[in-house]
């Protein structure tokens, strides 16, 4: 609890997975990797209540195993290739007995957010009014250098007007991106128009703790952050 509202942390993890077989419970460190997300959560100091959505028996199991709530199983029809995270969330919500104020959204491809990740997001969220808040973290790509490329070989600007791209790198400003590992929103507030990418208040995260499992090579990277730098003491 924070400020006196209950908050509720939903790990959303369904059984397919297009890039990496069995992404959500892939060894990590010797662990699965759901099991990040949900000992993050599990240790904040302000989350009342952990739960994993899903459709997959073997995903419920290994997050039993960590302390992850499974109160329902998700249908198949919101587990499909094309099933939202919203309609998961929506379906979560409308099942749970108990009445939360706070939604506390992780997603389980993002192992290296700690639980004081959590904690300083929820207190940005309270700080800024309850609005809704998303993680980001710096581009270190810029897209003022960025291009489309048409058909006739001419290279098209992603960002107009906003800066000359001759502009030296280091003075450049500093751009973020959404980096889906945190989203919170006042439960009240989410119905089906809701997007969490398009929340307003940013959470600036680090960037080794912004890593978002998508295909092998990121899981690489995972472990190097979590070999060198998280269990150099930077976590929970």
């Amino acid at each position: 609890m924070i400020a006196n509202k209950k908050v509720l942390a939903l790990i959303p993890a369904r059984g397919g997975s297009k890039g990496i077989k069995g992404k959500n419970i892939i060894e990590l460190e010797g662990k699965p990797l759901i099991s990040y997300s949900i000992l993050a959560a599990r240790e904040s100091k302000y989350v009342d209540r952990t739960v994993v959505t899903t459709d997959s028996k073997e995903i419920a199991d290994v997050s039993k195993m960590y302390g992850a709530e499974i109160p329902f199983m998700r249908p198949e029809e919101l587990a499909g290739d094309r099933s939202t995270t919203l309609e998961a969330v929506l379906h979560a919500l409308k099942l749970l007995e108990q009445k939360y104020d706070i939604l506390v959204l992780l997603q389980p491809t993002s192992p290296l957010r700690t639980c004081q990740d959590i904690d300083a997001a929820l207190e940005t969220f309270i700080r800024n009014g309850c609005r809704a808040l998303a993680s980001v973290s710096e581009v270190h790509d810029s897209p003022l250098l960025m291009r489309k490329v048409k058909d006739n070989g001419e290279m098209e600007k992603l960002l107009e007007n906003c800066y000359n791209s001759t502009i030296r790198r280091q003075d450049m400003p500093e751009i973020y991106r959404i980096n889906g590992s945190i989203y919170i929103n006042s439960i009240k507030n989410i119905n089906e128009k809701t997007s969490f990418n398009d929340n307003l208040i940013a959470f600036i995260m680090k960037k080794e703790h912004s890593v978002d499992i998508d295909d092998y090579s990121d899981l690489v990277v995972a472990g190097y952050y979590l070999r060198k730098v998280i269990l150099r003491g930077d976590v929970c």
